[in-house]
């Protein structure tokens, strides 16, 4: 039995955790939820599992309990936890990364935004604690499945991406798209922000810099290609030119399993079973960069190195809060993102000083180009 805290527990990805968790229960417990505001189901979530620890991130100070990112480090280095799964959505779930690797733990990481703004003082932690990242992104979790034991010799890996929902639309249409057009994603159920972030295909390019993080490869070996159908989560092509794929339906369950059992597994029938005629044409294509500009700038960023990809990262969320607030249209996000950029002065992100520095500035020098 391997104790589980649960980082974003009333979320898309938290929920879906303790989905998988409820099927292996012999394997596994709870020992930790941290949920955001979602009183009632956090409260139901406690009723079911029991946890030790059970906190709102945004419950509010006043009560003399934890409150704020103080949450997530509690629950991530609970003693009874062996695996954190961080499943919050942005740059606040960094600390509760760190500080659990630094406790030696595993760190099932769905928050990818971790990786990219804090990708080597991330491998760092894990040095100093003994912890390990095991990735919960599809994509990353195909290419673990396929390397395992081969890391040495991998050459080249390539994303998939299913372009959104706006893979075929004119460009001026996709400038001018509703939040609910956005939110309507064609074969992905996720939260509202990566959804946006899956329309923009800045996910993807956040994707690409935790790739380049997780298995040490140059961005020149990284490649994306648009897969509507989402079967195909990623090719690995190894030195000797052999190429390998990991198929499945579009479920996170699956790899959230994964990256607790790694490098083993376990028997689950919580994915339906693989039909391949079922599942005929897969078509590949490229990304039409000129349309979805947050891609290729996320992947300059990542190249550059230092501050910029959390810069990136920062002016992304900042523009996705003002679409869905309504205040900016769906083509300005790119544009805001863009123009945050090249007005950025990337500096080494040797601290986490440093790198919380570089994410207000973005969000301030967002806010400004969205007034």
């Amino acid at each position: 039995m391997r104790g589980v805290a649960v980082l974003g527990s009333t979320g898309s990805i938290g929920q879906s955790t303790l989905a998988v968790l409820r099927r292996q229960r012999e394997h596994f417990y709870v020992v930790a939820l941290a949920g955001g505001r979602n009183r009632a189901l956090l409260d139901a979530q406690v009723a079911e599992w029991h946890p030790a620890f059970a906190r709102l991130v945004d419950a509010g100070a006043g009560n003399g309990l934890p409150h704020g990112p103080a949450v997530l480090v509690e629950a991530a280095t609970h003693p009874d936890a062996d695996i954190v799964v961080n499943a919050v959505v942005g740059a606040a779930g960094l600390d509760a990364t760190l500080a659990a690797l630094r406790a030696g733990k595993r760190v099932a990481l769905a928050n990818k935004e971790t990786l990219v703004m804090a990708g080597d003082l991330v491998g760092e932690a894990a040095r100093a604690g003994g912890g390990e990242i095991v990735p919960v992104d599809s994509e990353h979790s195909a290419v673990l499945q396929c390397i395992s034991g081969r890391e040495h010799l991998l050459r080249r890996l390539i994303l998939t991406a299913s372009g959104g929902p706006f893979r075929e639309w004119p460009a001026d249409r996709v400038r001018a798209a509703s939040v609910a057009e956005a939110l309507r994603h064609p074969t992905w159920r996720m939260g509202s922000k990566i959804t946006v972030d899956s329309a923009t295909l800045a996910n993807k390019a956040l994707e690409v810099i935790e790739a380049h993080h997780l298995f040490g490869l140059a961005y020149d070996a990284l490649e994306v290609v648009v897969h509507p159908q989402s079967i195909v989560h990623a090719f690995v092509e190894f030195c000797d030119g052999s190429v390998i794929g990991q198929m499945g339906y579009p479920n996170m369950e699956l790899p959230i399993l994964y990256a607790l059992t790694h490098p083993d597994r376990l028997p689950d029938t919580g994915v339906p079973r693989f039909d391949p005629i079922a599942t005929t044409p897969l078509t590949f294509e490229p990304i039409r960069s000129d349309v979805f500009r947050a891609f290729g700038a996320g992947v300059a960023a990542g190249r550059a190195g230092g501050t910029a990809p959390a810069v990136f990262n920062a002016a992304n969320e900042a523009a996705v809060a003002a679409f869905l607030a309504g205040t900016i249209p769906f083509g300005r996000i790119a544009e805001v993102v863009e123009a945050v950029l090249d007005s950025h002065r990337t500096q080494p992100a040797a601290t986490v000083e440093a790198v919380r520095s570089a994410d207000t500035w973005a969000r301030g020098r967002a806010r400004e180009e969205m007034a």
